[in-house]
């Protein structure tokens, strides 16, 4: 349940510019209000420093070595505000709250409760949950488990905020308990770019650093909105464009961030007097970015025919595979194809391909709108194949930026948290810890939802995160967890994965990232990694909500010992020496991951360090053929017809991920609700359609799948798309419509069709 609009609803003027003293007012008062102004202010001092702790928001890099006094967005202190506050949900707030009841709620409201403080129990069939001690708590898990058939009817799911060493205890805990059945928040996000890069330049991460982008002659952002997701980028684009820099932005959505930054920490950006940071939009159709791309490319090669000097060819012939077929496959399109695909015209493709002429360095930048479509995979492909054409990866100010949205997202897959990984990360567990662990495939998300729904998976396990609310299909999932057994949460705040459970499902509060983490009396510290493979330390500097929270270390551990009793591939594993000091877990990472040499010594050494990368390093591809490989696809993009709908679902300025803070979104001049369509003006009116009008959205792939009580607000966007909030519109997208090879769920391009509600 959300909220419905009502009559306080405003609709403003869309912004023009991000940040500036607004940003910084609202900043303070989500600090001020939610934890005291004395306290909200030194955590958000203390936030993103090398003694401080990492940021539970965003996964953007921070400068290596002397850190800003102010390193926090505002989207920052939103979520540093979130997890500190001192609201509390309590054992008398559960028992006053039926399931039922909050069920009712929005996903603010649940949110605006507080911090869970006790473990927490519901029987089946009840409806309430109950206090558990933790014994009691560990004691079901493992029981649970341990009458399982075979390990693989048990699944563990992963968030982005957990740490490299919950991570990393997390997966060897999983792999040794008997099963690969890992489903993360990658799969719901970036899985697209890590697909679609190791099959092209051999590694699933992007190859440029802060330096690099910073120096850059030419940067394109593709389907990313940094004003509200990664508000710190705008800095650095800002850095770049004081150098000269061209910035391109390819996105359905001419968001306020890429137009003019006013940089908080500079007095003309208090004043209002930014900088101006796109030099071209491009209002490209919804899905028309591989049609885009293949425009880019045909560009390129009729410009090589003549002058002879655009392409990069000693460095295709050098390093990749794969060109002539891909010239040939290129050519094959006519302009008249790729304009009617990407809704851009051949003067806009060759506006936005003068810019490469110009550059000498140029970066790919993206999120999520290139991610999750069903050809997304091609995308992320078709990206690195335009700059392979100019040689643009491997050197400064060059290459690929896939930018992650939680903080540590890319640092959980680097730690093993992943449902195929290769064998020869399974053989460097087996070598140092003495195990035999299987290697065959788990299940991602989509496919644990299936096999939940099928009664294959029996027992549920989430590592923070919330899943059932960031899922598709949420008719669908929300009977896939009904069919478990038991279904557990790890959380900090309570969210809608707490309401849709499991016959017994149990929610167990933990420590977050502002909190200090004391083990035996001595103070622990954890590790992240950013967008740009760099090591960080986290420091919790704040008293813990409660004293009953526990790490996600000293969870997992826990668990893991009291099944080691009757478990002996878990036997083996030295727990109890991982729960007393987590420098033993980063000495277990350093001997099996790569790049992790030392791990201690460097970490506590300078608090950070950045990890190797073959492409960035050594111009390095570790492909099957140990080339960077052109790839062919088609352009076609997803289509409806006359009267219908591609919707996209995007995220508001006051929201990180499924956390909603406020109603608002100040950007697009949204003010007290969530439950909006934004359609372009003229489509409306052909339709019959007035502003503020309610309406229902009706998803294509089933007429069944209906999202009610919206509005329709007139936006800047293409004919025949249209945006809705993430996660209010998710039950439009059909667990079958994903990703071809990642699996993704395509939240970007959904087919539907705009019903006026009765009054």
């Amino acid at each position: 349940m959300t909220d419905k609009p009502d009559n306080n609803v405003q609709i403003s003027k869309q912004k023009q510019d991000a940040a500036g003293l607004k940003a910084v007012i609202n900043a303070y008062k989500h600090a001020a209000t939610k934890v005291g102004p004395i306290d909200g202010s030194k955590l958000l001092i203390e936030v993103n420093q090398i003694e401080g702790f990492d940021c539970p928001g965003c996964a953007w890099p921070d400068p290596m070595g002397k850190k800003s006094t102010f390193s926090f967005c505002e989207n920052g202190a939103k979520a540093i505000a979130d997890e500190a506050t001192t609201k509390k949900a309590d054992e008398a707030f559960f028992a006053n709250n039926s399931i039922t009841f909050l069920k009712t709620k929005s996903d603010r409201w649940l949110n605006e409760q507080g911090r869970l403080v006790s473990p927490l129990y519901k029987a089946e069939r009840a409806d309430h949950y109950k206090v558990i001690s933790w014994t009691d708590a560990i004691d079901l898990m493992a029981h649970k488990l341990s009458e399982l058939d075979n390990a693989d009817e048990a699944a563990f799911y992963t968030s982005g905020r957990t740490s490299n060493e919950a991570a990393y205890l997390y997966q060897l805990f999983i792999r040794t308990f008997g099963t690969n059945n890992m489903p993360d928040c990658s799969n719901m996000c970036h899985e697209s770019s890590g697909i679609g890069l190791v099959e092209t330049i051999g590694i699933g991460k992007g190859t440029v650093s802060l330096d690099d982008l910073e120096s850059s002659e030419c940067i394109f952002i593709f389907g990313q909105n940094p004003g509200s997701n990664h508000p710190r980028m705008l800095a650095s684009l800002q850095a770049a464009k004081r150098r000269n820099c061209k910035i391109v932005s390819i996105n359905p959505l001419d968001e306020a961030g890429l137009q003019k930054f006013n940089n908080p920490q500079e007095i003309s950006g208090l004043a209002g007097q930014g900088t101006k940071l796109r030099d071209l939009h491009l209002p490209i159709k919804i899905n028309g970015d591989a049609a885009f791309l293949t425009g880019l490319a045909k560009f390129l090669f009729e410009k090589h025919e003549l002058t002879n000097d655009v392409l990069d060819v000693d460095f295709i012939q050098k390093y990749c595979e794969g060109f002539e077929s891909f010239k040939e496959h290129i050519n094959t399109f006519v302009w008249e194809d790729i304009t009617e695909a990407s809704g851009l015209t051949k003067k806009q493709i060759q506006e936005a391909g003068a810019y490469l002429l110009e550059s000498k360095k140029t970066i790919f930048c993206w999120a999520m709108g290139m991610t999750q479509h069903k050809n997304a995979v091609a995308n992320i492909q078709l990206m690195a194949n335009v700059l392979m054409l100019q040689g643009n990866l491997g050197k400064a100010g060059s290459g690929v930026c896939p930018v992650r949205g939680h903080s540590n997202v890319q640092g959980d897959r680097t730690m093993g948290i992943w449902e195929n990984a290769p064998l020869s990360f399974i053989n460097k567990l087996n070598e140092y810890h003495k195990l035999s662990l299987k290697s065959d495939k788990g299940v991602n998300t989509i496919e644990c939802i299936e096999q939940m729904h099928q009664e294959k998976i029996k027992v549920f396990i989430g590592l923070g995160g919330n899943f059932y609310r960031a899922a598709p299909d949420h008719d669908f999932t929300e009977k896939a967890l009904a069919n478990c057994d038991l279904t557990v949460q790890i959380s900090t705040k309570l969210n809608m994965s707490h309401l849709y459970t499991g016959k017994e499902a149990l929610i167990l509060p933990t420590l977050g990232r502002t909190e200090i983490d004391h083990i035996n009396q001595k103070l622990q510290f954890v590790t992240v990694e950013n967008s740009m493979g760099v090591i960080q330390t986290s420091h919790g500097r704040k008293p813990p909500a409660s004293t009953e929270l526990k790490s996600e270390v000293a969870i997992v551990g826990e668990l893991a010992l009291k099944l080691s009793d009757t478990h002996t591939e878990l036997a083996k594993v030295k727990w109890q020496n991982y729960l007393s000091d987590y420098a033993e877990i980063r000495e277990a990472i350093s001997n099996t991951i790569e790049g992790f040499d030392n791990f201690n010594e460097r970490i506590n050494s300078a608090g950070e360090f950045m990890l190797p990368n073959p492409v960035r390093d050594q111009l390095k591809f570790n492909t099957h053929n140990g080339k960077a490989n052109f790839i062919q696809h088609s352009i076609e993009s997803a289509k409806v017809k006359a009267n219908e709908f591609i919707l996209m679902t995007i995220r508001s300025h006051d929201q990180f991920n499924t956390t909603v803070y406020t109603n608002h979104d100040r950007y697009r001049g949204i003010k007290g609700t969530r439950r909006v369509i934004f359609i372009n003006k003229s489509d409306a009116e052909k339709l019959g359609y007035s502003e503020l009008q309610k309406v229902s959205v009706q998803a294509l792939s089933n007429k069944q799948k209906v999202v009610h009580d919206f509005i329709l607000v007139f936006y800047d966007i293409p004919k025949g798309c249209i945006a809705g909030y993430y996660p209010e519109t998710n039950n439009l997208i059909s667990i079958k419509d994903f990703a071809h090879k990642s699996f993704t769920p395509a939240y970007k391009s959904v087919p539907v069709r705009i019903v006026a509600d009765e009054e």
